[in-house]
């Protein structure tokens, strides 16, 4: 039976958890994750994971922090005026903005502090600094 290898496009099923056991993310039989072994749409560590199994395989995997979303960074972290927001706009924690940077660059941020004065934005992604658990199924390769 042929192994998983470069340049393959795979059929994969997955329950993603945290250390604490929470599911992040999920596949289900109408929406498995399918990519391509080295295209570079899945995290590499991912698909080094991938690589080498069989149709019908299953195994567990641990992706550290660094080779999913990598580190919570402080730099990805600001704050701004609350006078940068249109007078009477509602901003409340928890709140996801797209901001524009320099004009053209757009970036999703995530409310996490809101005063009178100022309000806090973190642009890290959710799982940054966090190591990702796989349980996963391949389920085809073409």
């Amino acid at each position: 039976m042929k192994r998983a290898e470069h340049g393959d496009t795979v059929t994969v099923h997955y329950i993603g958890t945290l250390d604490n056991g929470r599911i992040f993310d999920s596949t289900n039989d109408e929406n498995p994750l399918v990519f391509t072994i080295g295209a570079n749409q899945v995290f590499p560590a991912l698909e080094n994971e991938v690589k080498g199994m069989r149709t019908g395989e299953t195994k567990n995997v641990v992706i550290p922090a660094a080779g999913a979303f990598g580190p919570r960074l402080e730099e990805n972290i600001i704050e701004v005026g609350r006078e940068t927001f249109p007078a009477g706009k509602e901003i409340s924690i928890g709140q996801k903005l797209r901001i524009e940077f320099n004009g053209n660059k757009e970036r999703l941020m995530v409310v996490t502090g809101v005063s009178e004065t100022g309000v806090t934005l973190d642009g890290n992604h959710q799982l940054a600094g966090l190591d990702l658990t796989f349980a996963l199924r391949l389920d085809g390769i073409d």
